[in-house]
Order: C-alpha cells, then sequence, then structure tokens
C-alpha cells in the first residue's frame, strides 16, 4: 500500500458518523444491462507493482497473488468473512483426523480446453513437494502422505499425522498437469488456470491483461478483460486515476488525498478495516541485531502512533503481533513497546551501545526498502525517529524485485515489509519455525527458538479450538517478547473506483477474488474526462 501524509481528518465523533454515511462494506449489486455492449468491457486497474511469477507453487508477493486469484481456482476458497467454502472441490469429508476426501466439480475445463481431473490435483501437489520443484509452499503440505485418485472426480488426501491447518493450506491454485510439465519453469510467465479470467499477456513493468474465460463453471465474469496497469510512482498513479486512464485501485493511494477523492462525483470510495500486518524484520544472526536488547531499544525508539496518525491518516489499527484482532487465535494481552526514547537510550546503554557524543552514534545500521514513495518516506521518518536516540541507520533503496530478492535471500540487517492475507494461526510455521529458514519458508531472519518451535508444532497437531487458543496465547506472548519483528499496523482497506463500477465486495485482506462479479452500471466505462 502507498501512502504519504496530508491533511488531517474531521476530529471527534463528526469523522465516525461520515464514515458510516461514506464506506459501505461493498458496491451494490451488478444488473446486466438490457442490450450486450457493443464494445467489450474492460477495467484498468492500477498495481503499484508488478508480479513476479504467475505459478502458484512457487510466488509468494501481493500482487502476483492478486493476479492469480482471478486465473486459479483452489480445492477450497476464503469467502469474504475468511470461512472456507468450496471451489474446485463440490464437496469435502473426514473419515478421520488424517483423511480428507474432496468430490471434484464436473465439467470443468482448463483456458487450453481440455477438462479438469483428480490427476492435475494430485500433480500440484506433488510437484510442489517434490525438493526439485523448490516450492516455498512446501512446508505447509509436507505432512501429506499420499495422494489418491480412485477416480477423475475424486481425490484423496492421506497425512502422516493429525495437522489442523491442512485446509487452509488448500488455497491454493491448481495448474494443470500436462501444460505445467510441457512448459516447465516458463509456466508462471504463460499460465492456465481454471478461473474466471485467462491470460492473454505479460508486458513485464508495465502491464498484464486477462480476458473473460466464457467457459467458467461458476457464472462467467461480467467483464471481458481486466487490464493490471504496473505504475510504481504514487503521483503517477493517482494522476492517471484522476484522468480516467485507471478505473480502479486498492490500497495504492496517498492517505492525503482519500478525502478529496470522496468530495469528487466521479470517484467512490470503499474503506473498511484490514488484516494485513505491518512490520519491521531483523536479521537476527547480525552482531548487533541479535542482542534482544538492542530490538528493544529500537521497538521504544519507534513512534507507531505518531506515522499512522501522520502519515497514514489514521487509516490503521496499531498491530500487537502478526494475528489480526478479528482472528479466534488472536491474544491481545501481549508485551508491547510504547514510544519512549529515554527508555530506548538506557537500554542502549545498557546492552553496550552507548553514545559517546563523538558525532558518530551509538552504531550504524542498514535499512533496505523499496523505491515505492511511501517506502522511503517510511524510512525517513524511522531514520529520523533512530537518529534521536542515537542510531545512525543508513537507507538503501532498490527496485521491487531487487529488493524483494534480498530480503529473501536474507541479505540485510533491516527492512520493512507487509504480511498479507493472514487468516490461520498456522502463519507462525511459515514465519517463525527454525525449520522454516529460507528456502523453506519465509523465516528470512532466521529466528530460532526451541520453545516456539514446539509450541507451533503442537498448535499444528491440535484440532480442539481451545486447546489451540491456549498454546497460541503462549506462543504470542513469547515472540512479542522476543521482538523477531517489530509490529506496526493492520491497515484498512482501501479501493478507489469510477462512480460506474459495481459489484466489487472488499476481503479484510485486500484479495481482489471480486472483480469477477464487477460490472459498469450502464454496460460500459465512462468517457475520459
Amino acid at each position: 500500500m502507498s501512502l504519504s501524509p496530508g491533511s488531517k481528518k474531521p476530529a471527534g465523533s463528526r469523522w465516525w458518523i461520515v464514515l458510516v454515511l461514506v464506506i459501505p462494506l461493498y458496491l451494490v449489486s451488478c444488473s446486466r444491462p438490457p442490450e450486450p455492449a457493443p464494445d467489450p468491457t474492460a477495467l484498468t486497474v492500477a498495481l503499484p507493482r508488478g508480479p513476479l511469477n504467475l505459478d502458484p507453487r512457487l510466488s509468494v508477493d501481493a500482487a502476483s497473488y492478486q493476479i492469480m486469484q482471478l486465473t486459479y481456482n483452489s480445492l477450497v476458497k476464503k469467502s469474504p468473512s475468511s470461512r472456507l467454502e468450496p471451489d474446485l472441490a463440490e464437496k469435502w469429508s473426514q473419515p478421520d483426523d488424517r483423511t480428507y476426501v474432496f468430490d471434484l466439480r464436473r465439467g470443468v475445463t482448463w483456458h487450453d480446453g481440455s477438462p479438469f481431473t483428480s490427476q492435475d490435483v494430485a500433480y500440484t501437489f506433488r510437484s510442489i513437494l517434490d525438493p526439485k520443484t523448490k516450492s516455498p509452499k512446501r512446508q505447509g503440505l509436507g505432512l501429506i502422505q499420499t495422494i489418491e485418485t480412485p477416480d477423475p472426480y475424486r481425490v484423496i488426501f492421506r497425512l502422516k499425522e493429525v495437522f489442523s491447518p491442512f485446509l487452509i493450506n488448500l488455497v491454493l491454485g491448481i495448474v494443470p498437469q500436462s501444460a505445467a510439465t510441457r512448459e516447465g519453469t516458463n509456466f508462471g510467465f504463460q499460465p492456465i488456470g481454471t478461473g474466471p479470467f485467462k491470460f492473454q499477456s505479460w508486458e513485464e513493468g508495465r502491464q498484464v491483461t486477462l480476458v473473460k474465460n466464457t467457459h467458467y463453471f461458476w457464472s462467467p465474469a461480467k467483464l471481458s478483460r481486466l487490464v493490471f496497469r504496473i505504475i510504481p510512482d504514487d503521483t503517477t498513479r493517482l494522476l492517471e486515476f484522476k484522468n480516467g486512464s485507471i478505473d480502479f485501485m486498492q490500497n495504492a493511494a496517498q492517505p492525503d488525498m482519500v478525502p478529496l477523492l470522496k468530495a469528487d462525483p466521479r470517484f467512490q470510495v470503499i474503506q473498511n478495516p484490514g488484516t494485513n500486518y505491518s512490520y519491521i524484520g531483523f536479521n537476527l544472526t547480525d552482531p548487533i541485531l541479535k542482542n534482544r536488547q538492542v530490538r528493544e531499544a529500537l521497538a521504544h525508539a519507534i513512534d507507531v502512533r505518531a506515522m499512522i496518525k501522520f502519515l497514514l491518516r489514521d487509516a490503521a489499527q496499531p498491530a500487537t503481533g502478526v494475528l489480526p484482532p478479528s482472528n479466534w487465535a488472536y491474544e491481545p494481552e501481549v508485551d508491547v513497546y510504547p514510544f519512549d526514547p529515554k527508555q530506548a537510550a538506557r537500554l542502549l546503554d545498557e546492552a553496550g551501545y552507548p553514545d559517546r557524543g563523538d558525532g558518530q552514534g551509538r552504531f550504524k545500521i542498514t535499512y533496505k526498502t523499496s523505491d515505492n514513495d511511501m517506502a522511503r518516506l517510511k524510512a525517513e521518518i524511522i531514520q529520523q525517529q533512530l537518529a534521536d536516540v542515537g542510531i545512525k541507520m543508513d537507507i538503501r533503496t532498490y527496485d521491487w524485485g531487487t529488493f524483494f530478492g534480498d530480503i529473501r535471500n536474507g541479505n540485510f540487517q533491516m527492512f520493512s515489509l507487509e504480511w498479507v492475507g493472514v487468516s490461520d494461526p498456522d502463519v507462525f510455521y511459515y514465519v517463525f519455525h527454525s525449520a522454516s529458514f529460507p528456502p523453506n519458508g519465509a523465516n528470512r531472519g532466521r529466528y530460532a527458538n526451541p520453545e516456539v518451535d514446539a509450541l507451533i508444532d503442537q498448535g499444528r497437531r491440535t484440532l480442539d479450538e481451545a486447546k489451540a487458543k491456549a498454546i497460541y496465547s503462549r506462543l504470542q506472548k513469547i515472540l512479542a517478547y522476543d521482538l523477531p519483528y517489530i509490529s506496526l499496523w493492520y491497515v484498512d482497506n482501501v479501493a478507489l473506483a469510477k462512480k460506474g463500477v459495481q459489484g466489487f465486495v472488499q476481503y479484510p485482506a485486500g484479495d481482489l477474488y471480486s472483480l469477477r462479479d464487477v460490472c459498469w452500471a450502464d454496460g460500459a466505462p465512462p468517457q475520459k474526462p
């Protein structure tokens, strides 16, 4: 999400009255025009950054994930309230604690016209489990013992042991065995799925174009084409939206622009609390940052509430950990680190990093970030706040691909990113378990705590929700104390659309699934101003 400071919101209770009046949960339902539009209808969507790979077995970045939501289907999917629902599976059953039986939909075809069968499901998961694929999803599925396909429309998973988050791990696009085998590593750049839109073209760094899948097994999309324009610069992206070149964008506008857009009759704004988690990450093998006292000092030195107020214009809530308050396993009673520069200075002194008064500071540290405007501004604020306690922070700015590659490879001291789509506490395994050091997972800071590993493993084996909640409560308290991350905020989702756009339903994690149901009010987009 790209944000920057600006004018203040209305104060006091009046703001909440405005919020209720102008920000509905979703736009009104679509009604098809009485006659089809003579020309294909399309929607142009702006993205702050482009996808890296459109193979669901390999992708971990947000842009790829959002596009894949519209080109693939999973066995099960998440509803807007984060409940699991059937997707390619018509239904499923669990004969025992370690067996899952999925009955598949009949008549589903791939975008190339070939039939979807149980063999495609088995291939997808077997290829993820194959070490040669180097899939980052492998750890979440590693307890699969066998995958059986007794007929073309039934798949049976047998697990090595009880694994409570198994179903949530199946929210993952299924790929066609034939095409994926034929294309190999190129499949992610010319993908074939079963989703409501088919891949048409990809101009790297510029745009991705999808076209309507007229044979979609759910109701076909109402738009004939989706064009994802990649516009990294915040100002350029907003200008293109205002001049009519962009029809829709979500979590891609500067906060101080949102009140102005609300007042413009050409546009509509949809804003709701989100679950995406922003944080500062550390390389815990670094000689300085492996000291917990130093990390606690950094937490006290950073004024999160001030950044929310002035940087995000209050469009976020302070975070206490990866899980949002709406999650069933969320634990609110954890250690927090309020802004306190004096306490930060005391902790740094005790950790052996006094400010010697020679102008060199206590120590120097490098912070990596992308070249996004908001990311740079956030880095500069953190840099100043750390300077106030005697820490010199060097900001290194890179294009998104280079930056994210460095983070994935552990080539950093400090950075800030956002976890998108968190809906299950098993995220702790992927992010904090010692078995998830890259390339096996996303424990990029190489945090290791045997008690944390044991609790994560125990939570994964516990089907009773009350018992699992107690396990995850203890886990969150340890993580809040250990500080492998500094928690920043859960950012609101803010979608901007032209007035004629209808049918968009906002998901807590900022998903774009519902673009499938979007249409223009009168069957065609308005003319550019």
